[in-house]
């Protein structure tokens, strides 16, 4: 019998599921990939199936919300045993030829694979079906839909555990430590299945993949280097709040100017089209932590192409002056308000959003952090004609 709670919960996981953001597009691919007609996420439990999120391109008639009597499901026996059910032709397969689901749903091709949490719990399947044959049973093939199945089932634990964490929080200072222990254990603990999702979108592309999902591969591939940035962000947001300080390994013995070049090619790579000019010029005395000096770069190179006017370039440079090394940044564009100035270095701070606009409101925090490790000073001036950010160190 199912009460209001475990319905509540179940209308919460389907909510969970279309609240990922990239779902579409992996229907989308899994239907061009595979030339099958009818894909979707369905939600398995030991009483019910329940479709969370569907792309039907072959009329099957199943809609968001929408349930199959469990028993009447391949993916009944797939909660069972955890392992994906690929068939390329019903009436070739000698396993599933008599078996009363294709005919029951009129499909001859399917291939679902299990949505497993970490914790082992079973979630439900991503599928496909079509009332043709099809070529699905290919390493590229069967390799995409495990990359998918893991992609959500991480984005699933991770809102999970964010809910249960707040969940348990009363007290706003207990809030606020809590959340920031969270943040530093949600970091480390996803570096392992990212990087098994980065190693087999490294498999993937090695490859031979119709164009649809060699683009649909590069995207996952820049996805996940950027979600190793966004780990990296919060490890030293919880560093720096709960721990002593980032930590920096210092040295001198080799310029600076190299590593902060690569940083603007990397840059200059992701804005094609924006002009960023550079002069960095003595840089072979400073004692410093270049991977670290790099990042704070990074950070106010892409705060100032976020921030400012289209058209106009931004500018980083150089200069030891008086013993002291600065690298500045600067662009033009509308000037900061003065109500933001005060809380600038603030972490998740965020200026007005904009449709590129990505991040958690950490970069200029983590900038001023990197600063003050060093012993050093970040600081911004904003007017009408100049938004400049100045990093200064002993030199």
């Amino acid at each position: 019998m199912t009460t209001q709670h475990d319905e509540n919960k179940l209308q919460q996981d389907i909510l969970a599921v279309q609240n990922i953001f990239s779902v579409p597009t992996m229907l989308d691919v899994v239907c061009r990939l595979t030339g099958m007609g009818f894909a979707a996420i369905a939600r398995v439990t030991d009483g019910r199936w329940i479709a969370c999120t569907v792309r039907d391109d072959i009329s099957f008639g199943l809609k968001v919300g929408g349930e199959l009597p469990l028993e009447t499901t391949i993916c009944n026996e797939i909660r069972q045993h955890h392992q994906p059910v690929v068939i390329e032709e019903v009436a070739r397969d000698g396993k599933y030829c008599n078996h009363p689901t294709p005919s029951l749903y009129g499909f001859q091709s399917y291939i679902s694979m299990p949505i497993v949490l970490p914790n082992g719990e079973f979630f439900g399947t991503l599928c496909a079906i079509d009332p043709q044959p099809a070529r699905i049973n290919t390493p590229e093939i069967v390799g995409t839909f495990k990359l998918f199945a893991e992609l959500i089932a991480f984005h699933l634990d991770a809102n999970r555990r964010l809910a249960d964490s707040e969940a348990a929080l009363t007290d706003e200072r207990e809030t606020a430590r809590l959340r920031e222990q969270f943040i530093a254990v949600l970091g480390h603990d996803l570096r392992n299945p990212l990087g098994s999702i980065s190693s087999a979108v490294q498999v993937l592309e090695r490859f031979a993949l119709p164009d649809p999902a060699k683009k649909m591969v590069g995207v996952m591939q820049k996805s996940v280097r950027r979600m190793a940035g966004l780990i990296d962000d919060v490890l030293d947001f919880a560093r720096g709040r709960l721990g002593g300080g980032l930590s920096l390994t210092l040295a001198s013995d080799e310029p600076l100017a190299p590593a902060l070049e690569q940083v603007i090619a990397e840059l200059r790579g992701i804005f094609p089209d924006r002009v960023i000019e550079t002069d960095f010029t003595h840089t072979e005395c400073v004692k410093c932590d270049r991977a670290r000096i790099s990042q704070l770069l990074s950070n106010l190179v892409a705060n100032a192409l976020t921030y400012s006017t289209p058209g106009t370039p931004v500018r980083a440079r150089t200069r030891i002056e008086d013993g002291t090394f600065e690298l500045s940044v600067s662009n033009h564009g509308e000037p900061i308000p003065s109500q933001a100035m005060a809380r600038l270095f603030a972490p998740y701070e965020r200026g007005a959003v904009r449709p590129s606009q990505q991040g958690l409101g950490l970069g200029l925090y983590i900038a001023s952090e990197i600063a003050r490790a060093h012993g050093g000073s970040l600081t911004a001036t904003s007017t009408a004609e100049e938004t400049r950010f100045t990093l200064k160190l002993p030199a």
